[in-house]
């Protein structure tokens, strides 16, 4: 049995920590691995490694800092099919699925490569008469990064790439489901020239994950998971006084107007929804057919469920794989009875699949729910699997309002051939990211990732500026250096500018 354990101060960790986790291949429902999860001793000794690090690395150059994010993005170019393969043996998902989630997390690497130009501060000269004013971006501390279990490389990228190349240290904490990525992109960090302690890797559950947020050595804390633990995580994080951005869940919605092409609208429905297994917080989970839009468009999903494949994420011509775990299946199986007995029409059932030779995989076929409503569960709740709902509604400003009533805040898309309507719905949706013919509008790097109400606690997205910004403090500097003849002897007036 293979046995992955922490990774701090820039080797494998062999000191004493907690029990352990079972680590599933999703395809076989075979345990292939133990996670050691850690302790109060394993967290202590991460946040030792890291606050011991950081005085040198804060203080590191920008070019002996570039250096290093310049070798790890080659790193990471050269070993993308082996970390995709950990990502697809782990989670489940296809092994072009995952080639793409290493692809994103690399172009946040490459966006931190420009850090020069990224953390220059302004100057301003002659403020008042003989003073300078000007101000500089300074690193935190201890970042810590608490990370889900359906991008094990994309979503720590998100983080740990720009928060050590504004001159942090950094701890991340990823979900036990899938460690194996996390340890070795801490060995290609090692590997760039990263001096140890800079990036540490602490395996665990709650327990672990409420050790950093109450630890003193912890200054700010990132996350990616679902909502109710994103707001513990942001309670319990800016009560101790760090810094917080806690990215929540999802309920994303695809608006089709009658006017659009119905034909690409069911493809990017389908890609948006069942891509990953529906195990992506930009999922598509509901789209609201407007008008004349929705017979048509049901009958051209269904039509193009009919030809999925689904198999082992490994296998070259799989679309779909297995879900994470055995709960997580039963998780959402529950989800699809509830909407059957709530009245929704189910019109694909996905329950009964069974892959031949892979029997004990952990599957579930895709789920297409028509003529669902507000009021159900399968409509109020992130399902987070294949499951795809169709609310119908009369208009456009009923399908504004239907979105913008919604807890969450996080994606949604319209699909129109109107630039009108795609303009006044980019204007008037509430959304934080907004794709206008394009089903997942996850931004590029150097945009900010994040959500709006429940999808988002805290005042900063992930990556982009907005990224920079909270990964370092901001400090004014006011200047004078007065000539002897220009003493003025003591003042006891509030300065004003003169």
């Amino acid at each position: 049995m293979r046995h992955i354990t922490h990774w701090i101060d820039g080797t494998t960790w062999t000191g004493e920590s907690g029990g352990t986790s079972p680590v599933f291949d999703p395809s076989t429902g075979e345990q292939q691995a133990a996670v050691t999860l850690g302790d109060r001793r394993a967290v202590d000794a991460a946040v030792g490694a890291a606050r011991d690090a950081f005085p040198a690395w804060a203080a590191a150059s920008l070019s002996k800092r570039t250096r290093i994010l310049f070798a790890f993005r080659d790193l990471v170019e050269r070993h993308a099919d082996e970390l995709a393969g950990l990502v697809t043996s782990e989670h489940g998902k296809v092994i072009s699925d995952a080639g793409g989630e290493v692809q994103r997390g690399l172009e946040v690497a490459e966006f931190a490569c420009g850090v020069p130009h990224l953390l220059k501060g302004s100057f301003s000269e002659q403020v008042s008469t003989g003073i300078d004013s000007y101000d500089m971006r300074q690193p935190v501390g201890v970042c810590a990064g608490i990370t889900p279990f359906n991008f094990p490389v994309m979503v720590p990228m998100w983080m740990h790439p720009v928060a050590i190349a504004c001159g942090n240290t950094f701890v991340l904490k990823p979900s036990e489901r899938d460690p194996s990525a996390s340890v070795r992109i801490a060995e290609l960090w090692a590997d760039a020239g990263l001096p140890p302690g800079v990036f540490n890797v602490v395996h665990g559950d709650r327990a672990a994950v409420d050790l950093l947020l109450r630890h003193p050595g912890i200054d700010a804390v990132s996350f990616v998971g679902s909502t109710p633990v994103a707001k513990h995580i942001y309670e319990s994080a800016a009560s101790a006084g760090k810094r917080v951005q806690a990215l929540g869940g999802a309920k994303n919605h695809m608006v089709v107007l009658p006017d659009a092409d119905i034909e690409t609208a069911a493809e990017a429905a389908i890609g948006a929804g069942y891509g990953s297994a529906g195990e992506r917080c930009m999922a598509i989970s509901v789209v609201v057919a407007v008008g004349a839009a929705g017979d048509d468009l049901v009958r051209a999903i269904r039509q193009r469920l009919s030809g999925f494949r689904i198999g082992p994420g490994l296998k070259a011509d799989s679309e779909m794989g297995p879900l994470v775990t055995q709960a997580h299946r039963e998780r959402v199986a529950g989800y699809v009875e509830r909407g059957v007995a709530e009245g929704a029409e189910l019109v694909v059932d996905g329950r009964d699949l069974s892959i031949e030779g892979h029997e004990s995989g952990f599957w579930l076929g895709p789920c297409l729910f028509d003529r669902a409503t507000p009021d159900m569960t399968i409509y109020t709740d992130e399902i987070f699997g294949p499951v795809l709902s169709v609310v119908r509604v009369n208009s456009f400003d009923d399908a504004v309002t239907l979105v913008n009533d919604n807890p969450y805040g996080n994606g949604v898309a319209v699909f129109t051939n109107d630039g009108g309507a795609s303009r006044r719905f980019a204007s008037d949706i509430q959304v934080g990211m907004v794709g206008i013919n394009v089903p997942i509008p996850v931004p590029m790097a150097y945009y900010s990732f994040g959500g709006w109400k429940d999808s988002l606690f805290g005042s900063h997205a992930v990556h982009g500026m907005q990224g920079v910004g909270f990964y370092t403090r901001t400090k004014t500097v006011t200047a004078r250096w007065p000539l002897p003849e220009e003493r003025k002897g003591v003042d006891l007036g509030f300065p004003v500018q003169t």
